[in-house]
């Protein structure tokens, strides 16, 4: 578990070992992007100073497929999945942290897409990040055009203050 603020915790398992060698320091850059998010949100210190925790998967296609089908009866891969825990004010672990939530990534899907989208992983998975911890927040792009456009304007904005280009903008055929 790594402290990125007085607010945050981020806890980041490579389950994967193939994205040590995809991305420049993943584990870095889950902290950067979760902690980009949670510092433009304002989310919330909990009383006493308790912080939040979010947790970090960084896995491969099969482990996302499985959870996938598990949990959203989806069975195919997916590039991230976010497991907010749901609660207002969730329980106090032993840690003395309260947990936010899980976000899973799949390596070879979202290298797959960034290869794509003419992205680097690097970036990709910065944005994937952005996309989970905005979903534990509550944020949802799946109900509600409205609420869509509203996630994906914080995710260009969160991005942009970490130096990510607009994931969504469409470059000009040459």
């Amino acid at each position: 578990m790594d402290n990125d603020s007085s607010s945050h915790t981020t806890e980041v398992t490579v389950e994967a070992e193939a994205w040590c060698t995809a991305v420049t320091d993943p584990e870095r850059l889950c902290r950067r992007a979760v902690a980009g998010v949670l510092a433009s949100e304002r989310a919330p210190v909990r009383e006493g100073g308790t912080p939040v925790e979010v947790s970090v998967l960084l896995t491969g296609d099969d482990r996302l497929r499985k959870l996938n089908r598990d949990f959203r009866g989806q069975d195919h891969a997916t590039n991230v999945l976010s497991f907010p825990t749901g609660e207002p004010v969730p329980t106090l672990q032993a840690s003395g942290v309260f947990p936010l939530g899980d976000i899973a990534v799949a390596l070879e899907t979202a290298a797959r897409e960034a290869r794509v989208e003419g992205k680097t992983l690097d970036d990709h998975l910065m944005h994937l990040i952005v996309h989970g911890t905005l979903h534990l927040l509550g944020y949802d792009h799946e109900q509600d055009a409205e609420e869509a456009e509203r996630m994906e304007r914080r995710e260009v904005e969160i991005l942009a203050g970490l130096g990510v280009a607009d994931p969504y903008r469409v470059e000009a055929a040459a």
